[in-house]
């Protein structure tokens, strides 16, 4: 999970800071110096990590802080601030051209980093906004780029141009505007070639392409798991080719943190996106806010609400009739593989529980996930799943034969099935006493 070790040992410190009722210089002075060997481990920039520490300590031994009535929040806050400050403070939004005029967007990176999925991704968050895009395979040296824009492509509903691989990149990018303004398309996306380096030829092949296509927005897709490596490509392409943000790739990876927070300091350049699943679905528009409490462990209950909103795709009228059997307690089987499919839309439990406040507060990460048990939601989807409709709809039906078969089919021991249909019936049970506590119009009432 992204960020989890810089986590786990901000909130050390934090839990220290917390526990003391003042705080002295040498508190502070100790605090700050755990934060800057966990930055430094996280693989931030030494330069940038030294800057931060000096602001963070300069406004932490400050009057107000320590004569305050909790210091220790107070310093947990100026680190937050400052963290915030780090990446950008404020979003930045994709421009693009007014009117009926076409935005042309340039996406470049190294192989590897994940360039040709996160420009189907993007022109995907662009339907969304009821753009229509086209994307354009400029990309005429790996074998299965194209293909693999194409395929992209379909899933996200986006037309692909493309000319085949033997037509240069420049002319392939030329035409392609060409077709967009006879086609009424109102963004361009170049999915130009990736290189294993920064490779001369290449980085030629995309100025050239800038002078014969106007290109409105250059963006840099870098993968998060290489830490500065992925700073110094950043700078690399910004002095040769000119960029206008980074898009940070493979997010949920097991990365340190290192290039989130260190490509806004060292190149100007603002996160735009950032990566977080193999699925086309799984690209985050970048708060710099909303990434400080993720990374000090204080949830991020504001994207997982706007995950949920572009997720969970039951209707008014079905989600009406759910809960209105759910007060009942005459949900069924089927409710319950909804709910499951509803919840991986999200992103799985523990993904969830990571975005809550709280959650994160003096608990490892790896012990949530450890505390949720993803296989074990998945074998109780296959004892479902291995009921015929009519035992989902109606749980009465399941009887020690059926329950054998159902067992047989879900490849589990006869007593899982046993344990998990029990607890399924009391659920049922605490959903009516729940409902029998409540009185007229909802109000609660004692049972008694």
């Amino acid at each position: 999970m992204a960020f989890e070790s810089l986590t786990d040992k901000l909130q050390n410190v934090f839990k220290n800071l917390r526990s003391k009722g003042r705080l002295t210089e040498e508190d502070v002075h100790i605090a700050v110096k755990d934060v800057k060997m966990a930055l430094l481990e996280a693989d931030v920039n030494f330069r940038v990590v030294k800057q931060f520490i000096k602001k963070v300590e300069e406004r932490a031994v400050g009057q107000d802080v320590m004569n305050g009535l909790n210091p220790g929040q107070m310093v947990i806050k100026i680190v937050n601030e400052e963290m915030t400050a780090l990446m950008g403070s404020e979003t930045t939004e994709i421009a693009f051209q007014p009117g009926k005029s076409i935005t042309v967007i340039m996406m470049c990176g190294l192989q590897g980093a994940g360039k040709t999925t996160t420009t189907a991704k993007l022109a995907g968050k662009f339907k969304q906004k009821g753009k229509k895009s086209l994307l354009v395979a400029c990309d005429i040296y790996r074998p299965a780029a194209i293909k693999q824009l194409q395929i992209n492509g379909e899933k996200v509903g986006v037309d692909v141009f493309t000319l085949g691989s033997d037509i240069s990149p420049v002319e392939i990018a030329s035409r392609a505007y060409e077709h967009a303004e006879k086609n009424g398309y109102n963004v361009v996306i170049l999915d130009t070639a990736g290189r294993l380096h920064i490779d001369e030829d290449m980085m030629n092949e995309l100025k050239a392409i800038k002078d014969k296509v106007s290109v409105h927005q250059t963006f840099l897709v870098v993968d998060a798991m290489t830490g500065q490596d992925a700073v110094n490509v950043a700078v690399d392409f910004k002095e040769k080719v000119g960029l206008d943000g980074v898009i940070l790739s493979k997010m949920d990876g097991d990365t340190r943190g290192g290039a989130a927070l260190s490509v806004k300091a060292v190149t100007d350049l603002p996160i735009l996106y950032v990566g977080m699943g193999e699925k086309l679905e799984d690209l985050e528009q970048f708060y710099p806010d909303r990434m400080a409490n993720r990374i000090l462990g204080m949830g991020d209950v504001l994207t997982l609400i706007e995950k949920a909103q572009s997720a969970i795709d039951i209707d008014e009228q079905k989600s009406r009739e759910m809960n209105a059997r759910m007060k009942k307690g005459k949900f069924d089987f089927n409710d319950y593989l909804e709910s499951m499919k509803q919840m991986r839309n999200l992103g799985g439990l523990s993904s969830i529980l990571n975005m809550l406040p709280g959650m994160g507060l003096g608990v490892k990460t790896g012990d949530l996930e450890g505390a949720v048990d993803e296989k074990q939601l998945a074998r109780t989807e296959a004892i479902v799943l291995s009921m015929t409709p009519e035992e989902r709809a109606n749980p009465k039906l399941l009887n020690p034969s059926r329950k054998h078969r159902i067992a047989r089919g879900a490849g589990v021991d006869i007593a899982v099935v046993n344990r998990f249909i029990k607890q399924f019936e009391q659920s049922q049970k605490m959903m009516k006493q729940m409902q029998g506590m409540m009185g007229k119009k909802g109000r609660f009432r004692l049972p008694f």
